[in-house]
C-alpha cells in the first residue's frame, strides 16, 4: 500500500445494490492493493448455487484469493453473528500477510454492518427451536409469526417489517432461546474496531441500475439457472434456497406459474431487492458514492487515501 494518514490496518468495504458491479471492482482493489477479497454476501456462502447467487466465477476467484465463497453445504447454519465473529477471526493473518489491507464485498447489509459496527450478543439458537420456530412458519405462514411475537414481544412487533418473514423468524427464535423479548437483548452500541475503514458503493442511477439487473438475470438463464435450481428442488424448504431466483423457479417447477412468467419475476423481485438495499445504504452516510462515469479503480483508492505511484 501507499500512503495513508492513519496507520492502523484497512478494511475496504465494496457494497451497493445487486447488480452494481462490486464483485468487478472489489477484484481490481485486491489485484492493485495485493490483499484477499472478503464475500459478505449471505447466499454465495452456500455450495452448489453459484448461478443463483452470481457468485465469482472460476476466473475471478483464481484472479484473487476468496474468502466465504462456497463453504457451506445448502443445509447448514449461518448466521450474521457468526459471520462477524468468523471474519474478526480471519483479519488480523490477512492483514499481516498483505501489508495492513483487506477487501470485504457484499450486499448484504446485515453482514456488513456485523463486520463494521458489531452485533449485540445473543443466544445461539439450537437446533430444536429453530425446527420449532420453522413448522410454526410453515403450518400458519407469516400470520403465525406475528401472532408468536404478540406473545413474546410486541415491542419489536411494533416496529419490524411485518412481510419480512426472515426478521420475525429471528426474534421469534432469539425470543424463545433466550427466555426474553429479542428487543431487550437489542442495544445498538456501535463496537470499536482495531482497523479503519472505508466504505463505498457504485452509484448506477436507477434507470441503469435496474437494466443491469435485467440483463444480469437473462445472463443466469443462458448460464443454466433453471438446471442448477432443479438440482436442488428437492431441498427446496431450506432457508437457504428461500431467495429470488430459486423461489421463482420451484413455484415453476410446482405449475403455479408459467415459465414465461418465472422469468420476468424472479427481474422483478431482484429489482425490489435492490430498493431495499437502496434504503439501508441512505441510512448511512459513510458510503463513499462512486461516480459510475469515472474510473472506479482511481476513485476507490483516492477515497481509501491511497496514493498511486
Amino acid at each position: 500500500m501507499e500512503m495513508q494518514t492513519d496507520c492502523r490496518p484497512l478494511l475496504i468495504v465494496v457494497t451497493g445494490p445487486t447488480g452494481s458491479g462490486k464483485t468487478d471492482l472489489s477484484i481490481q482493489l485486491a489485484c492493485r492493493l495485493g490483499c484477499d477479497v472478503i464475500s459478505a454476501d449471505s447466499r454465495q456462502l452456500y455450495r452448489d448455487i453459484p448461478i443463483g447467487t452470481a457468485a465469482p466465477t472460476v476466473a475471478q476467484l483464481a484472479a484473487v484469493r476468496h474468502h466465504f465463497v462456497g463453504t457451506l453445504a445448502l443445509d447448514d447454519y449461518y448466521s450474521a453473528s457468526r459471520f462477524e465473529e468468523d471474519v474478526l477471526a480471519l483479519l488480523p493473518s490477512l492483514f499481516e500477510r498483505s501489508g495492513g489491507c483487506a477487501v470485504m464485498c457484499g450486499g448484504s447489509m446485515m453482514y456488513v454492518d456485523a463486520v463494521v459496527n458489531g452485533m449485540d450478543e445473543l443466544p445461539t439458537v439450537s437446533d430444536q427451536v429453530r425446527r420449532r420456530t420453522m413448522e410454526l412458519y410453515e403450518r400458519e405462514g407469516i400470520e403465525g409469526l406475528r401472532a408468536m411475537l404478540r406473545n413474546l414481544d410486541p415491542d419489536y412487533l411494533a416496529i419490524a417489517d411485518p412481510a419480512n418473514h426472515k426478521r420475525l423468524l429471528h426474534a421469534v427464535e432469539i425470543s424463545i432461546e433466550a427466555g426474553v423479548p429479542y428487543s431487550s437483548l437489542r442495544t445498538g452500541v456501535r463496537r470499536e474496531r482495531p482497523f479503519r475503514v472505508v466504505k463505498m458503493m457504485i452509484d448506477y442511477d436507477r434507470d441503469t441500475l435496474f437494466d443491469r439487473i435485467n440483463r444480469r438475470v437473462d445472463a443466469m438463464v443462458e448460464q443454466g439457472l433453471e438446471e442448477e435450481a432443479r438440482k436442488v428442488y428437492p431441498l427446496r424448504f431450506l432457508n437457504s434456497l428461500n431467495t429470488v431466483g430459486y423461489k421463482e423457479m420451484f413455484a415453476y417447477f410446482d405449475g403455479e406459474m408459467p415459465y414465461d412468467v418465472a422469468i420476468p419475476r424472479i427481474a422483478k423481485n431482484t429489482r425490489v431487492y435492490a430498493k431495499k438495499q437502496l434504503t439501508w445504504l441512505r441510512r448511512d452516510p459513510s458510503v463513499v458514492r462512486l461516480d459510475p462515469s469515472r474510473p472506479l479503480l482511481a476513485q476507490a483508492l483516492a477515497a481509501c487515501g491511497i496514493i498511486p505511484r
